[in-house]
């Protein structure tokens, strides 16, 4: 008599989106799949937070023009109190401002709705493993930016920066959270903020979402 076999470790997925009718075909969709439990569908991002807070949640789906809290301040939230749960965006929206704003956040992925539901089941697992995924388009667009801004000496990254500075950098400018770069580069925590702290004083980077565009610019990412 054979032995039974295990189930595959099951992800924990929130979808959010402020429409029913999209909120509630997507959790079922996604629900179908072996290895993903939707367990909440929420309307807006207090209703995310509340879910997370309610349960271990291994990544949201996210929608960004929410009411009550949006999905950014949503993202932006979940990163500080909750930086184990992976946020994926899907939204119609993929212009540089929303885009730079999700990652800025703390987005780990962003895709739009013309995204396949494979397209969305791959990037869940990814950002899950601590990976980040961008949608082609948003792809396209971070690169034009990057090639349509005129570049300075500014932009072009000091020399002093130590290779483990480059390194976090480029993680960086692949969406990837502190937790997944320590985790990646196989470094603590409160090892990766230093090496923040310090490429972006050198480097007189403003912000996360400065540094996504700067590794970009640096085709470090």
């Amino acid at each position: 008599m054979s032995e039974p076999t295990e189930n595959p470790q099951r992800l924990t997925v929130v979808v959010a989106d402020d429409q029913a009718a999209v909120r509630e075909p997507l959790a079922a969709v996604l629900a179908m799949s072996e290895d993903i439990e939707v367990v909440a569908a929420a309307a807006d991002g207090a209703e995310v937070l509340a879910a997370v807070a309610a349960a271990a949640v291994d990544v949201v789906l996210m929608d960004l023009r929410m009411p009550v809290m949006d999905g950014i301040e949503a993202t932006r939230r979940l990163s500080e109190e909750h930086p184990e749960t992976a946020v994926v965006v899907l939204t119609t929206f993929a212009d540089d401002d929303s885009i730079l704003a999700a990652l800025s956040a703390g987005a780990r992925g962003y895709l739009t709705k013309n995204a396949g539901r494979q397209d969305i089941i791959r990037a869940i697992r990814a950002a899950a493993a601590g990976q980040s995924v961008l949608d082609r388009e948003v792809q396209d667009r971070l690169l034009a930016t990057v090639r349509t801004r005129p570049q300075t000496p500014e932009q072009s990254l000091p020399a002093d920066l130590t290779p483990r500075e480059r390194e976090v950098l480029t993680l960086i400018g692949q969406g990837l959270p502190n937790r997944a770069i320590a985790q990646q580069l196989f470094i603590s925590e409160a090892t990766v903020k230093t090496h923040i702290n310090n490429l972006f004083a050198k480097a007189d980077i403003r912000d996360r979402a400065d540094a996504v565009r700067r590794a970009l610019a640096a085709g470090l990412a």
